[in-house]
């Protein structure tokens, strides 16, 4: 039976190790207490991955299950940003308490990774990675850089003897140089990127964008190194940004989870449905405004989802290249002009052709060439002003130092919706003899 038992957690160590993707899609679809289980079987090392891979929701439920021997370990072997924000994500009695069952040193390194704001290179960097000095030789560093892993020798950090940073070097130049070469001799003159603990992941997205770095430093005011952010670590910090944009343009909070609390996810959501409420009430009152028109010609209160629907999808075409333009750094608020000349012709033109479409199909349901030419001409106007807004919206978000994404969303909607239904509307009113 012992035999069986120790077969068993041999294959679920050869299955974790060969295939982590299908490993953490099982440990996902399984319960709390298996997942506790399963990790109090595994080294520190293999555990600590593990609970790196699967969702932070799932793997701070089984943290706070297991004994606190298991999760002193666990933590000391995890990557310490991957245990920052486990803990980070804890309640403050909770990550108390696990924090202090931790070794003091360690305790401090995650104290002081989550001190640094949310989204920040301070979240970002790694704080371990090891440097080596200028002052080494070509062979004294290649024995150093032995007991290196293997993803931290590939780019070297090179500091002086005070910790500061001098620059960065490839793996490559070092094994072809001589051996009583002195790194310092061999370092380039220009200035390597870096960055402070402080700097947004998105101006950290868009460094690693516009000089194509693979390792990007992370000092302290005096240049001394603080750590280094990883390629990979930002290519997760992007996907990140854009998964709490498409948040924060329909009114979601970009901290909340999709296995946050029904309290916590009501408590961020309502202050936006709230204003959506409103902005509703604004858009039924330009309805109101044409009440007598509507009850003469029916036909208008049909046809109304039609022109407002067209020139919402337009905004929202129009909102989505401005954000993803202004989030990659292709254009910023001094392009304004051109922005806008661009998305209103675009709106335009895109109307005139849904204005022929349209126009023959109101034409053949309603006989009436008055409201076809009507509507036809709403779309258009509707349409232009439509990829107005979303163009403009960002923008002004932006110059007025607010974040682009803010709910724009729910803000195009309103002015796309009031656009639609007074051209149309409106239009409608002046010309009732052709209807």
């Amino acid at each position: 039976m012992a035999d069986l038992r120790a077969l068993s957690h041999a294959l679920a160590d050869t299955f974790i190790d060969q295939f982590p993707q299908e490993a953490t899609e099982v440990l996902e679809s399984v319960p709390v207490a298996e997942i506790v289980q399963l990790l109090q079987t595994q080294s520190p090392e293999r555990a600590a991955r593990l609970l790196g891979r699967i969702s932070t929701a799932l793997a701070t439920t089984a943290l706070l299950q297991l004994h606190p021997d298991p999760v002193r370990q666990i933590l000391s072997a995890m990557d310490p940003v991957q245990a920052a924000l486990l803990l980070g994500s804890l309640d403050p009695d909770n990550r108390k308490m696990l924090l202090n069952s931790l070794d003091a040193g360690l305790a401090r390194e995650l104290n002081d990774l989550m001190s640094y704001p949310e989204a920040s290179a301070g979240r970002l960097m790694q704080p371990r990675f090891p440097s080596v000095p200028a002052r080494l030789t070509v062979k004294q560093a290649l024995k150093r850089i032995r007991r290196f892993s293997p993803r931290d020798a590939a780019v070297l950090v090179v500091t002086d003897d005070d910790g500061k940073l001098l620059g960065l070097m490839d793996l490559v130049d070092i094994v072809q140089a001589d051996p009583g070469t002195l790194l310092a001799t061999l370092m380039h003159i220009t200035t390597p990127v870096r960055t402070n603990a402080l700097t947004p992941r998105e101006e950290i997205i868009n460094l690693f964008s516009r000089y194509k770095l693979r390792l990007l430093p992370v000092v302290d005011i005096e240049d001394r190194l603080l750590g280094v952010i990883r390629q990979s670590t930002v290519l997760q910090a992007a996907q990140e940004e854009a998964a709490t944009d498409m948040q924060a343009m329909v009114g979601v909070s970009r901290d909340e989870r999709a296995l946050s609390s029904p309290l916590i996810a009501m408590r961020k959501r309502l202050p936006w449905l709230n204003i959506n409420l409103l902005t509703a009430f604004l858009a039924a009152a330009v309805v109101g405004l044409f009440e007598n028109t509507i009850a003469q010609f029916t036909a208008l209160a049909v046809l109304l989802p039609v022109v407002a629907g067209q020139s919402g999808n337009t905004g929202a075409q129009a909102l989505a290249v401005i954000m993803r333009g202004l989030a990659l750094r292709e254009i910023q608020v001094r392009h304004w002009q051109r922005v806008l000349i661009k998305e209103v012709l675009a709106g335009a033109l895109n109307g005139i052709a849904i204005a022929i479409v349209t126009g023959l199909g109101v034409l053949i349901w309603s006989k009436s060439v008055g409201l076809a030419v009507v509507i036809g001409v709403a779309m258009v106007i509707s349409m232009a002003l439509a990829g107005l807004s979303g163009a403009a919206i960002p923008l002004l978000l932006t110059r007025l130092g607010q974040d682009p994404a803010q709910s724009a969303s729910i803000l195009l909607t309103t002015v796309t919706d009031i656009v639609g239904f007074f051209s149309f509307l409106g239009l409608a009113t002046l010309f009732s003899t052709l209807l």
